[in-house]
């Protein structure tokens, strides 16, 4: 037996040098992985649940190394500390480190930073065939993250979930908060950590993309059951200004018998950042304007920032109370925006999320001055944390330096929120979240894709981010429907792009209307032009109105879906690959996507399209839903597509099938 090799129990140590790796079984066909030059392993914030589910493992040491195995999945540690990854069952090669050679920097890379933090890179060797599936919501146009180079930061419309499913059938969770990167080059997958104190990861071997994103949800827990009235569709705009206005939208959109599950008040709705409190001379009577809402069975979601104006009276107290995000020099300016009270630009600090006490505080201001109103629907906006400059190592959080630890704060912000409304004896909650995390869609997150350009290229990108974001463990996605910036109403380009996009989110898992609209004069006075089904013309509100309708008909099989997510984390939207596994040509889609498992939907994307190549896949027969007409599936069909019409396909046999045609 290897002197370098301990056994304790179900858990494997190898040491060399000053570097101990240990590994330990993690759930049902899972290992996590850990390495430090601290001595020992030390205890840092996770998203993943604890305690780890149960596991059994077999552990052994050899002359030439040691294996783990946990159910499906084997790891092989050599005597010089190399990693591999196989399926136990299949013998298969999954993955494994750089082969140590002394030319080149080993697999597991530590430079010093400051105190017991480090630097980390760790090398695997690239496999020519491998793709890789999820991380999280990205711009860069690709369903296959292969080839890209991707951030481990939380931005603006980059969301960072550093959960990925590789084509050669394991999982791989890399469970570390540090700000870094992923690299999956052609020549070299690496991971890198820019301040961290361990290295943590978690690998599971896995027979389909179904049971790999089952295995995560063991981790970090199982989707909330969404609310069934979150289903409908959601009107928003930037922004309705007053009580009055509000309610004004509300009646005609009764008026014109279109149901309406949602109507959002946005930002500037307050007094200031962080007073979290409507403005009472344009919100009068926030119980009433609820109360008449609910009658008409709308709900009313309000956007809360995470900001702090320093002439807000909570600044002080919160400061005081080390509720707010700190720096390591200087003053806790983390942002220069606009802001009611004063006018103009001001200083803001966001709060810290990570401390418990700053999460109840803050919920305690939004219960008293917007849940006790009866609003139980909150807009997380910001929550990335959006600081600028994006100087993340001059943070101070209750958990540690924000280089190190910043990833965790939408999963953090979000907990507040879904902990707050729990108190209160809520059991079906959703948040509207522009980031997330390993493990949001516990809290009842839901995420869209933020502010992005009102134009055909953005939304070919919505469709693979979205995607994505479904192998990321967010079964409640959705976009913008018509982009947030530069989208002119006046404009028969704009109405083009809307139709489409409408046509887009009428099938996304959430259906949300949003977005600056020129002219939007003044950006924090002004709250931009009309942007309301029937605000472009009439032959513009006849298709978004039917597609309205068509979601309405959609209801109880989304509701299906979303008991399914609820209890086993299938994702409502996902890629063909996921239920087509083994069919290559379904396998290499990303411009068309399940909406569970009986409806193909195939979205036009480019500007003038009046018709587009669908693959059907093969193994069954599929219905048009506009026209009735079946065809054979393996092989793909030129779909018409007038501009009242997108591509949709119904599975054959499917019990919830209707035309969309007859829907009126």
């Amino acid at each position: 037996m290897s002197s370098n090799f301990k056994i304790d129990d179900q858990t494997l140590t190898w040491r060399g040098g000053k570097e101990i790796l240990v590994l330990t079984p993690w759930g049902p066909d899972g290992i996590r992985v850990r390495s430090t030059r601290l001595g020992k392993l030390v205890e840092r914030p996770t998203a993943l649940l604890q305690p780890p589910p149960p596991a059994q493992a077999k552990v052994e040491v050899f002359e030439h190394g040691a294996t783990l195995t946990c159910g499906k999945t084997l790891a092989l540690v050599t005597n010089s500390g190399q990693l591999r990854f196989f399926n136990a069952e299949t013998g298969a090669l999954l993955l494994e480190e750089e082969a140590p050679h002394f030319t080149l920097p080993p697999a597991r890379t530590w430079q010093h930073r400051a105190g017991d933090t480090y630097r980390l890179d760790v090398r695997f060797r690239p496999q020519p065939d491998e793709k890789f599936y999820g991380l999280g919501q990205h711009k860069n146009g690709k369903l296959d993250q292969k080839g890209c180079m991707i951030e481990l930061e939380q931005r603006n419309s980059e969301v960072c979930i550093p959960f990925m499913i590789s084509s050669r059938g394991y999982a791989f969770l890399w469970n570390d908060l540090s700000l870094g990167k992923i690299d999956l080059s052609h020549n070299l997958t690496l991971w890198t950590a820019e301040a961290t104190r361990q290295m943590d990861y978690y690998v599971t071997a896995g027979e389909s993309y179904a049971e790999l994103l089952q295995r995560y949800h063991t981790l970090t827990g199982l989707p909330t059951l969404l609310p069934e009235w979150a289903l409908g569709f959601w009107q928003c705009k930037l922004r309705y200004r007053t009580q009055q206005e509000i309610l004004e939208i509300a009646r005609e959109y009764k008026k014109r018998g279109i149901p309406l599950s949602v109507l959002v008040i946005d930002f500037f709705h307050w007094t200031r950042q962080g007073d979290w409190q409507f403005n009472p001379s344009e919100f009068p009577d926030p119980a009433s304007m609820v109360k008449e809402l609910k009658e008409m069975g709308i709900e009313l979601m309000v956007s809360i920032w995470p900001t702090v104006n320093h002439n807000s009276p909570n600044y002080e107290p919160m400061r005081r109370a080390g509720m707010l995000i700190g720096t390591e020099h200087g003053a806790d300016n983390h942002k220069v925006w606009v802001d009611i009270m004063p006018e103009g630009a001001v200083p803001l600090t966001f709060y810290d999320a990570s401390n418990p006490e700053a999460r109840r505080y803050v919920w305690e201001q939004v219960r008293k001055n917007y849940y006790r109103y009866g609003i139980r629907v909150f807009w997380l906006d910001a929550d990335e944390p959006e600081v600028y400059p994006h100087q993340h190592e001059n943070l101070r959080y209750d958990i540690g330096n924000g280089e190190e630890v910043a990833l965790i704060y939408p999963l953090l912000h979000q907990q507040g929120f879904y902990e707050g409304l729990r108190s209160e004896g809520e059991k079906e909650i959703v948040t509207l979240s522009r980031s997330g995390y390993l493990g949001s869609a516990r809290y009842g997150a839901a995420i869209w894709s933020g502010d992005i350009a009102s134009t055909f290229p953005s939304l070919r990108l919505q469709v693979r981010a979205g995607l994505n974001m479904a192998l990321s463990g967010i079964p409640w996605w959705t976009t913008d429907i018509g982009g947030f910036y530069g989208g002119d109403v006046r404009t028969p380009e704009f109405r083009e792009l809307l139709v489409r996009w409408f046509q887009y989110g009428a099938f996304c898992p959430l259906f949300r209307l949003h977005g600056v609209r020129e002219p939007a004069g003044d950006f924090k006075d002004g709250s931009g032009a009309p942007n309301e089904v029937w605000s472009y013309g009439e032959e513009t509100y006849a298709i978004l109105r039917q597609l309205i309708f068509i979601r309405e008909k959609l209801r109880p099989y989304l509701q299906a879906q979303n008991l399914k997510a609820h209890r086993d984390g299938t994702p409502v939207m996902r890629p063909l690959l996921y239920d087509y596994q083994g069919d290559a040509e379904a396998e290499g889609v990303d411009d068309a996507f399940m909406l569970g498992p009986d409806l193909l939907v195939a979205p036009i994307l480019y500007e003038g399209a009046t018709s587009r190549q669908v693959y059907l896949p093969a193994g069954c027969e599929w219905i048009d839903a506009w026209t009735g007409v079946e065809h054979t599936g393996g092989k793909s069909i030129q779909a018409d597509a007038p501009l009242n019409r997108i591509p949709v396909f119904w599975k054959k046999g499917s019990s919830w099938t209707f035309r969309f045609d007859e829907v009126q």
